[in-house]
């Protein structure tokens, strides 16, 4: 039997937890060091006064690839944590007019476009049935790791362009499909889970908006959080060390291998080091810049970087049972709305926002009679034309004014509890590069083997996990590239077929 191995997890989000899981379940020793007080990272959960809330992440998509995971060590998801589908899943609110309740029912979405925009309603299910067979034409991109060029340029993969089209903008593929502006909005505002814009994003993330209707947008009871915190309940029953309040200060080296890490309390040797945190940060401030060539500290900065959010986090008195559990108000200049994040960042005069009211749908979230409200704006990443010790307050105003546009009046008196995130919260506290909430980009030239790499190239021992590598952001493909860095690992260790014994008969 191959000698157990010791890898060490830098970072307990959702991430770092699938990692532990998988490689916990292989038999090897795995110790997880968290810099917070708390698991789950940004999918974590703020509680006061009676409420609570999710930090990050509020839309849970496409649980199969969780749902898999668990199952691969001896879970059912299911079990873990309640999920409930929504129906609707989201209502968007159009600043040039008209709303649309989104729903799974594709007859009901039909009408629902219909409302909006008569001609359109027959293209719906055409745009189903071709972003179905785009996922599975694109699974396997984000199924596997690309740890060249060599890995895009095959054979198979070139076959996959002419109908990936990931050269082509999501907006100008939605704008085959629906000739209103505001139904491409609805089927395109999805790349701003990626903190991008539809005008530049790539065209293959059509596939976001596809999985709300096809696999359904679900909410865990208790909020996100919960399902990191069943991730943790599972690994500590594997065996999995969870040190918390514990920051990682260096990686340890001997030349250029990574053998382990130096925390504010310990010093902690393994045969490998998965990287969890945000990447950018994690590099600057673990890594000595002259073990780094392609992604040296210079380099690091002429990248480009998603957008970042300004959050509230509202206790409300009363309840809004009219206002569905995910809301989305796209401004009327929605393109003028990007580029003044993207490109000029500055803060908008009308900027669109989100608002969840999971009250509706979750009761453990607030007291009985109460709301909790999650508000998010998108913004500009850190820069110098946005002074947030300035602009904290009227950007705070402005947010309540524009939160009445969907019927959210009087909440200033009604406030019980609050909590603000601007982008140098993000920065300072959460230690996420620039504050860019979204990690790296997912532009054309940062995608695939362009993206840091899940074994990291530049450092034998390192692994990354998390939105900052391949695939992506979000929790579905964070959860897959958990899968990829396992399999990395285990393929290099060579603990692929080394499994628990007591661990072997355990039911699904």
């Amino acid at each position: 039997m191959a000698k157990q191995k010791h890898i060490i997890v830098v970072g307990a989000g959702p991430g770092g937890l699938a990692v532990a899981l998988l490689l916990a379940r292989q038999g090897n020793r795995v110790t997880v060091v968290e810099r917070l007080p708390a698991i789950g990272g940004r999918t974590s959960t703020i509680e006061a006064a009676g409420f609570k809330f999710d930090v990050g992440p509020t839309f849970f998509l496409y649980p199969q690839v969780l749902e898999e995971i668990f199952a691969a060590v001896g879970r059912n998801l299911r079990d873990e944590v309640k999920l409930v589908k929504l129906d609707p899943q989201y209502r968007l609110t159009f600043g040039a007019g008209g709303v649309l309740n989104a729903t799974p029912n594709v007859e009901q979405m039909e009408a629902e476009i219909a409302r909006l925009a008569p001609a359109d309603a027959p293209h719906f299910r055409r745009f189903l049935d071709d972003n179905r067979a785009k996922l599975a034409q694109f699974m396997p991109c984000l199924q596997m790791p690309f740890n060249s060029w060599r890995d895009v340029a095959n054979l198979g993969m070139l076959k996959l362009l002419p109908s990936l089209k990931p050269w082509q903008s999501l907006a100008n593929n939605l704008a085959s499909y629906f000739k209103d502006p505001r139904l491409q909005l609805a089927f395109t505002f999805q790349s701003k889970y990626l903190g991008m814009s539809p005008f530049v994003c790539p065209s293959l993330f059509s596939i976001l908006s596809f999985l709300e209707y096809d696999s359904g947008v679900w909410h865990p009871i208790g909020g996100c959080g919960a399902v990191t915190q069943a991730m943790a309940r599972v690994a500590f029953d594997l065996g999995v060390e969870i040190h918390l309040n514990e920051p990682v200060e260096e990686l340890l080296f001997e030349g250029r291998r990574a053998v382990g890490v130096r925390t504010n309390q310990r010093t902690l040797r393994g045969d490998a080091v998965v990287i969890n945190a945000d990447f950018a940060r994690a590099m600057e401030h673990l890594v000595p810049d002259r073990l780094r060539r392609r992604w040296t500290n210079r380099q690091l900065a002429k990248k480009k970087y998603s957008c970042s959010t300004f959050m509230m986090y509202l206790g409300i008195e009363g309840r809004y049972d009219d206002l569905p559990h995910h809301n989305i108000f796209v401004t009327q200049d929605y393109r003028r709305n990007l580029r003044e994040i993207e490109q000029d960042h500055v803060l908008s005069a009308d900027p669109s926002f989100y608002v969840q009211n999971a009250s509706v749908t979750d009761p453990t979230l607030a007291p009985p009679g109460m709301s909790a409200l999650y508000v998010l704006v998108p913004v500009t990443h850190q820069h110098t034309n946005v002074d947030w010790t300035k602009e904290k307050a009227s950007f705070r105003a402005r947010t309540l004014r524009q939160l009445e546009k969907i019927g959210l009046t009087g909440l200033e008196k009604r406030i019980r509890y609050e909590r603000v995130v601007t982008p140098a919260d993000w920065d300072q506290k959460y230690e996420i590069y620039r504050g860019a909430t979204f990690n790296l980009a997912h532009n054309f030239s940062q995608m695939l083997h362009l993206r840091p790499r899940n074994r990291f190239d530049e450092l034998p021992g390192v692994y990354l996990v998390g939105g900052g590598t391949h695939p992506g952001s979000g929790l579905p493909v964070i959860f897959e590239s958990a899968r990829i860095t396992s399999r990395l690992l285990e393929e290099d260790l060579g603990t692929a077929s080394v499994t628990r014994p007591d661990l072997v008969e355990v039911s699904a």
